[in-house]
């Protein structure tokens, strides 16, 4: 599959012929006509694509475990040495027991809510695909639905940083064409309209291919036809 599926042309697909003989206008976009138009919207991006970007959940997990490690692991030892301090010798090696338990729980369920978190966005499947006729990306980060635009339909691609995540962001010539995704669309891609300005994003650095190579199929597959920053 290089194009949406059978029977979801993009934007609805232009008139096969013009009535009466004429002569078709020339729509925006390369061909597409003007005014919104049903986007193709899919489950999961599909993997035949030339061009297929996948998250890398090892390096996600690794460095989501070592932030929550670095920032929990002061406060967990200063939390213990006070409390262990305050008790009588006695009563230390069963406080210790019990600080030990604590942590565990707590490590146990930290762990959970990342894994948790892993397995939303790798049962997903890809998070970006291209072709020369557009591209596929995700509408829910945490979440396998995706929408296809072609490149003409395509404003902006740029490249944006927040903390540790960097991201590129699409964002089409016009909004209204976004179909309307439900209620758990909006909520999922609230943050990413807030801090990138577009609810279509796909990560660069926890992928499975170097951000150096997917900025520069990007330039190859859009072929000047948006917008690179």
């Amino acid at each position: 599959m290089t194009y949406p599926p059978p029977g979801q042309p993009p934007y609805g697909g232009p008139p096969a012929q013009p009535p009466h003989g004429g002569q078709p206008g020339q729509p925006p976009y390369g061909g597409w006509p003007s005014g919104p138009h049903p986007t193709p919207v899919v489950k999961r991006i599909p993997d035949d694509q030339p061009f297929v970007v996948r998250p890398n959940l090892v390096k996600r997990g690794l460095v989501i475990g070592g932030v929550l490690l670095a920032a929990l692991g002061p406060i967990i030892c200063c939390l213990g040495f006070l409390v262990l301090g305050s008790m009588e010798t006695e009563g230390r090696r069963a406080g210790g027991l019990g600080m030990a338990g604590l942590l565990g729980c707590l490590i146990l369920l930290v762990a959970l809510l990342v894994g948790l978190q892993l397995w939303l966005i790798g049962s997903g499947g890809p998070v970006l695909a291209l072709s020369h006729e557009g591209l596929w990306i995700r509408s829910r980060p945490t979440r396998g639905q995706a929408i296809w635009l072609p490149w003409e339909a395509v404003a902006q691609i740029s490249r944006r940083r927040w903390s540790l995540e960097k991201m590129l962001v699409v964002k089409p010539h016009n909004p209204a064409t976004m179909p309307n995704l439900g209620g758990y669309t909006a909520f999922d891609s609230a943050p990413l309209n807030v801090l990138y300005g577009s609810g279509l994003v796909a990560t660069l650095n926890f992928a499975d291919k170097p951000e150096a190579e997917i900025l520069a199929a990007v330039a190859h597959y859009s072929a000047g036809r948006c917008q690179l920053t």
